[in-house]
């Protein structure tokens, strides 16, 4: 039922993860309680020539009976690669080196490459490659989002590299509104009353500044034509992103880490599932890169202006290098790829439960006249 089924779907992935939780702490199941570990990830062998496995990302809501399908999670995307591998999705796996694993990213329909450490024939998970914002240190696994934008769509929806949000009650600030990686809304820091490097605690301890953040989302996402109603982003709250970004400032990064000017090129601070994220969003990185290396934006001009083909951006957990490949072609931006690195590893390998009847008797029963065992197999990373 479940896999033919989207509304049976969500609700058994809900259940596994333990939401929707009113106390917003996901103790019966197994999230976190944060957007960042509210996450599902489907993977399976790709239908689509030229790849070796399909993905499907899902953000699921901690408080409310919901599921968002509407974008991806670039964090995760790295995990897809050492999963498929050890699953048994990719064929003709090297025995030491790098393998190349070509993901199709099902819910927006792009290609990821995800370049996974092999040594002996096994994912190499232990490594030196340090990533601000995780505790440990493990194997780099670079990825690259190829076209993250098709030529045949709007890499930024209004036709402006800048434009002006009128947000009704609250005021209008020039954003940047961009769909490379996640539909991203860029704002100037100082516009909205904020220096560009706040940690979480500085926004997410004050409900009316998140209310402010989800409203200027939500007129964002109409201007961007993601929605047609206001309404319509309360259960669309993966996408868009809203960020805001200063030019380069030192700060104390939330593990006591001095950040100064001489180490990134520009302040961002982005937030996910309407509280402000610890570190950033992979996808938004790629939007962070890619906005950066086109002259103009307000990322871009946050990070001193001109052409570019990198930068290292701070976040409230420290620093973050990103980079795209863009070109122009009769008269529009077109990106062909962006690039960054994570790193993933296995935490737990077995089986998960989840009460009888959150999916309807007649799935049990089936599947029981049929032979067939109902067990729910996960992977952790």
């Amino acid at each position: 039922e479940a896999q033919e089924n989207q509304e049976a779907k969500d609700k058994l992935l809900l259940r596994v993860v333990g939401s929707p939780d009113p106390y917003g702490k996901q103790i019966d199941g197994m999230g976190g309680a944060t957007s960042s570990t509210s996450k599902t990830v489907l993977v399976g062998k790709s239908e689509v020539e030229g790849h070796d496995v399909d993905y499907y990302f899902g953000q699921v809501s901690i408080d409310k009976p919901f599921m968002d399908w509407s974008g991806n999670c670039g964090n995760l995307s790295s995990a897809v690669g050492p999963f498929a591998i050890k699953s048994g999705l990719v064929d003709n796996v090297v025995e030491n080196g790098i393998q190349t694993v070509r993901i199709w990213q099902a819910n927006i329909k792009k290609t990821i490459l995800c370049h996974v450490p092999i040594k002996n024939g096994i994912v190499q998970e232990i490594g030196d490659y340090e990533i601000d914002g995780v505790a440990f240190p493990a194997a780099e696994i670079q990825l690259e989002f190829v076209a993250p934008v098709d030529p045949s769509e709007e890499l930024f929806p209004t036709g402006n590299l800048v434009d002006d949000l009128e947000v009704p009650g609250i005021g209008t600030f020039k954003a940047t509104m961009i769909t490379a990686g996640i539909p991203t809304i860029f704002l100037n820091a100082e516009d909205i009353g904020y220096k560009g490097t706040e940690l979480q605690g500085d926004i997410n301890s004050n409900p009316e500044a998140l209310k402010r953040f989800e409203t200027m989302r939500a007129y964002g996402a109409i201007k961007m034509g993601l929605i047609k109603d206001i309404k319509e982003a309360e259960t669309r709250a993966h996408t868009p992103k809203i960020a805001f970004v200063s030019k380069p400032q030192n700060y104390t990064a939330s593990s006591g880490k001095e950040i100064t000017t001489a180490d990134i090129d520009l302040n961002v601070r982005a937030l996910s599932m309407g509280q402000l994220h610890h570190a950033m969003m992979g996808t938004a990185s790629v939007a962070i890169g890619v906005a950066a290396c086109i002259p103009g934006t307000l990322v871009n001009l946050a990070a001193s202006g001109g052409e570019k083909s990198a930068v290292t951006f701070g976040h409230p957990s420290g620093t973050l290098k990103v980079g795209a490949a863009i070109i122009s072609e009769n008269g529009k931006f077109v990106v062909d790829k962006a690039s960054m690195s994570r790193s993933a590893r296995v935490i737990m390998d077995g089986q998960v439960h989840v009460p009888a009847d959150t999916m309807k008797q007649q799935f049990f029963d089936q599947n029981q006249k049929k032979g067939r065992k109902v067990v729910f197999s996960f992977l952790f990373y």
